[in-house]
């Protein structure tokens, strides 16, 4: 398996099954793109300078922790204006959650949502 990378390993009757910490990351982060408010998830510069480079992060704005048969999410999130930030830090967690543990049939311990940012919606930009 790759380097420096976490795995969720579960072992079954006909063999064991291994989830990066990328695919749980990419998980997390389709579903807090859904929740309505999120603008996006807020990237560091490095993985916006390889998505120039055409190596496209889906994970990009999570950060995961896996300990065991269980994950921690941070979620770094830019939502709209007019929105309330609490409502979607609260979704962002639900969405999130569900989407990861039915997904993976881990357990969620947390979902850490950070608003990192306000934008104005794009039609209101002009």
């Amino acid at each position: 398996m790759g380097e420096n990378k976490e795995y969720l390993s579960t072992v079954q009757e006909h063999g064991s099954i291994h989830i990066s910490e990328e695919v749980i990351s990419s998980i997390a982060a389709l579903a807090a793109s859904e929740v309505e408010g999120v603008c996006g998830l807020s990237a560091n510069l490095g993985s916006d300078i390889a998505e120039m480079l055409g190596k496209k992060n889906l994970g990009r704005g999570v950060k995961i922790a896996i300990s065991g048969d269980t994950i921690a999410i941070d979620c770094f999130v830019v939502a709209l204006y007019g929105y309330s930030v609490i409502d979607i830090a609260r979704n962002v967690q639900e969405k999130v959650t569900s989407a990861v543990e039915s997904m993976t049939g881990a357990h969620v311990r947390s979902v850490n949502v950070d608003i990192c940012g306000i934008t104005l919606p794009k039609d209101a930009k002009k």
